[in-house]
C-alpha cells in the first residue's frame, strides 16, 4: 500500500486492528470441517460453506486510547457499556422469533462446527445471512418479511385488511414503537415499553448509575431522561437533549432509530446504541460544512415545493468520534460508518439532528476493503486517485443530505403524511440514494467555497465508484446495497461510468459525471416529494437489477471481506 493511497488524519490513536488468518478460520478448525461434511448440529440442517461465509468479515480489534479519560470518565464508560450490551439482546428479538433459542441451542451443543456457526450468529443477530438476502445458514425456514415486529405469517394484505375494517386501531399498530400480535381473531399493538420491559429495565438502571457518577450536568441529566424515556415509550425529550449535547468528551446514543429491520412495512424502529468518544480537533475542521446547509437545499436541482424540509434555524451538530462500544441493530452484518438521528419527523422539523461520524471504523473499513476493491474494479489510471480523504467526504456529504429535500407532503389525494409514510417500503433505498446522490451533487459548490480542495475532485469521483461495488456487496436487499446499485446502474446509462470490457474494469468520465450525478439527483428529490409509491417501485425495478457486468466484477472479489465484525477490546 503506498501512503499516497491514505490520507489520515492527524489525530490521537483511533483504533488498534488486526485481521485474523483466513478471517477467523483456524488450521486445525478449518482440517476437523474439511474431513466431516457438516450438514445438521443440535437438529437443525446447516449450510456446507460456513468458512466461507464467515471470510466475509474480517475481525477487527477496536480499541482506544484510555489516558483519554480521567478515573470518573472510565467509570461512567464501563456502566454505559452495560446499558449497550443490554440492548443486544431486545434486537435479538426484534431481527426474528427464534434467534435466541437457535443461539442458545447452539451454545449448548458438542459439535466441532458448532463455534463457527455460533460466530456467524452473533455477527448476523439470528440464523438468516444479511449478505444472501436473510436466507437461513441454520434451519430452513425462511426469515419472515416483518421479522419479529409481526406474527410470523404476517402478511401486508391480511394486515392492510385488518387496519381498513378496524380503522381505531390503525395508529397503534402502525405506530413505530409498537409490535403486533395476534389475539383471538385480530390483532393487537403492543408498545415497547411492555414488550421489553425486563430488558429496559437493565438499560435504565446502568444508565442512571452512570449518572451518579458523572459530574458533568447536562451529561447528567440527559442519561437520566433517557432512562425515563426508554421506560416510558418516549423520545422527545431525551433525543432533542442528545442534539444539544456539547462539550462532553464521552457519550452514548441508545433507543429505537431505524426501521431497516421491518422489511414488511419498514415502520417499526429496532434498537440499537453508540457509545463513542468526541474527537473535538477534527470536529472543529469540519464545522464549516454546517454554514452552508441552507444554500445548498437551496441550490437543489428541483422546485421548491419538493425541497420544503426546514433547514435554517436548526441544530445541526456535526460530530467526528471513536467509537468504543456499538449494540444492536447497528452492529447486526455491515457496520455502521456513521448517522444522522433521531429520525422523528417532529424532532426533525423542530430541532434538526445530529450527525456523528465513527472515524475509526472508517478507518477500518478503508484499508480493509475499499482499497483492496479499488484494485480490481477500477482501470489503473483511475485506482491511483483513491483515497482515504474521499470516502470520508463522500461519508460526511451522504449523512448531511439526509436532511434536503423534503420531510411532510401532501399526496394528489389531500392527503398529509411523510415521505416515509407514503413510500413505505421503497422508502429506504430511494432514502439512501438520495442522501449519497444529493450529497455528490453538492461537491462542486463545496469545492467553489474552498472547503474541499479543487485538486481533490478527481479523488472523490474515483471513490466515489469504488465505493459502489463495497455497497452493493451488503446485497441488493438491503437499502444502502440497492440504494447505490441504482446509481451505478444509472451512471452506466448517462454514460459517466464506462466499462472496457477488455480489462473488465471501469473509469470515470469526468466530463459528464458532474451531470449524471445532477441529474438523477433530481429524479430522486422528485419521486420523494411526490410520494407517489408506485413511481418509486418503477425506478427501483429499472435501475436496482444486477447485470452480468457487475455480477462479474461481484464474483471477482471473493477474495476480500465484505466488511469488519468488530472486536471491541474495552
Amino acid at each position: 500500500m503506498k501512503t499516497k493511497h491514505l490520507v489520515t488524519f492527524s489525530a490521537i490513536v483511533l483504533f488498534v486492528f488486526a485481521t485474523f488468518i483466513h478471517y477467523g478460520c483456524k488450521p486445525k478448525e478449518k482440517e476437523i470441517a474439511d474431513e466431516v461434511a457438516v450438514t445438521e448440529i443440535a437438529g437443525y440442517s446447516v449450510v456446507p460453506d460456513i468458512q466461507d461465509r464467515l471470510a466475509q468479515f474480517a475481525p477487527i480489534e477496536i480499541a482506544f486510547d484510555k489516558s483519554l479519560l480521567n478515573e470518573e470518565q472510565m467509570q461512567v464508560l464501563e456502566k454505559l457499556v452495560l446499558a449497550a450490551k443490554a440492548i443486544d439482546k431486545i434486537f435479538w428479538k426484534q431481527a426474528s422469533h427464534v434467534g435466541l433459542e437457535v443461539l442458545q441451542d447452539f451454545k449448548n451443543v458438542d459439535h466441532p462446527a458448532a463455534k463457527d456457526f455460533l460466530r456467524y450468529l452473533t455477527i448476523n443477530f439470528g440464523p438468516f445471512d444479511r449478505l444472501d438476502e436473510n436466507k437461513p445458514f441454520i434451519g430452513t425456514d425462511p426469515k419472515p418479511a416483518g421479522a419479529g415486529f409481526y406474527p410470523p405469517d404476517m402478511t401486508k394484505e391480511y394486515f392492510e385488511g385488518y387496519v381498513t375494517g378496524n380503522p381505531d386501531m390503525k395508529s397503534k399498530l402502525e405506530d413505530t414503537y409498537t409490535i403486533v400480535r395476534k389475539q383471538n381473531d385480530g390483532l393487537i399493538a403492543v408498545p415497547y415499553n411492555e414488550a421489553y420491559k425486563e430488558d429496559l429495565e437493565v438499560v435504565a438502571k446502568y444508565l442512571r448509575e452512570a449518572a451518579e457518577i458523572s459530574t458533568e450536568e447536562p451529561f447528567k441529566a440527559y442519561l437520566n431522561q433517557k432512562a425515563d424515556d426508554l421506560l416510558a415509550n418516549e423520545w422527545y425529550k431525551s433525543d432533542t437533549m442528545w442534539i444539544d449535547l456539547e462539550g462532553n468528551l464521552l457519550e452514548i446514543l441508545i433507543g429505537p432509530y431505524e426501521v431497516y429491520e421491518d422489511g414488511l412495512f419498514g415502520l417499526k424502529a429496532a434498537y440499537e446504541s453508540f457509545v463513542y468518544i468526541n474527537d473535538f480537533e477534527e470536529m472543529a475542521k469540519l464545522k464549516a460544512y454546517l454554514d452552508y446547509l441552507g444554500e445548498m437545499q437551496s441550490l437543489l436541482p428541483v422546485e421548491p415545493k419538493h425541497k420544503n424540509a426546514k433547514i435554517e434555524g436548526l441544530a445541526s451538530p456535526l460530530n467526528v468520534v471513536i467509537e468504543v462500544f456499538a449494540a444492536g441493530d447497528t452492529k447486526s452484518g455491515v457496520q455502521t460508518l456513521a448517522f444522522v438521528l433521531p429520525n422523528e419527523e417532529k424532532i426533525r422539523e423542530e430541532k434538526g439532528t445530529k450527525k456523528v461520524f465513527l472515524k475509526n471504523i472508517q478507518e477500518a473499513k478503508f484499508i480493509t476493503v475499499l482499497l483492496p476493491i479499488s484494485k480490481k474494479v477500477l482501470a489503473d489510471e483511475d485506482s491511483q486517485h483513491i483515497s482515504f480523504y474521499a470516502y470520508f467526504t463522500e461519508t460526511l456529504l451522504h449523512e448531511i443530505s439526509h436532511v434536503f429535500g423534503s420531510n411532510y407532503i401532501t399526496l394528489e389525494d389531500g392527503t398529509e403524511t411523510t415521505v416515509r409514510k407514503a413510500l413505505a417500503d421503497k422508502y429506504s433505498p430511494i432514502e439512501e440514494c438520495k442522501a449519497t446522490i444529493v450529497g455528490m451533487h453538492n461537491v462542486p459548490f463545496l469545492i467553489e467555497k474552498g472547503l474541499i480542495p479543487k485538486e481533490n475532485a478527481q479523488e472523490i469521483y474515483t471513490t466515489y465508484l469504488a465505493g459502489m461495488f463495497r455497497s452493493i456487496r451488503f446485497g441488493v436487499h438491503e437499502a444502502h446495497g440497492m440504494g447505490t446499485l441504482m446509481q451505478l446502474n444509472y451512471h452506466r446509462e448517462t454514460g459517466a461510468f464506462i466499462y472496457n470490457p477488455e480489462t473488465q474494469k471501469f473509469n470515470v468520465d469526468t466530463d459528464k459525471i458532474k451531470g449524471s450525478i445532477t441529474e438523477m439527483a433530481q429524479k430522486i428529490l422528485i419521486l420523494e416529494g411526490d410520494g407517489n409509491y408506485e413511481n418509486a417501485a418503477a425506478f427501483i425495478a429499472k435501475y436496482g437489477e444486477v447485470d452480468d457486468v457487475i455480477q462479474g466484477l461481484l464474483d471477482s472479489l471473493s477474495d476480500i471481506p465484505v466488511d469488519i465484525q468488530p472486536i471491541y477490546k474495552f
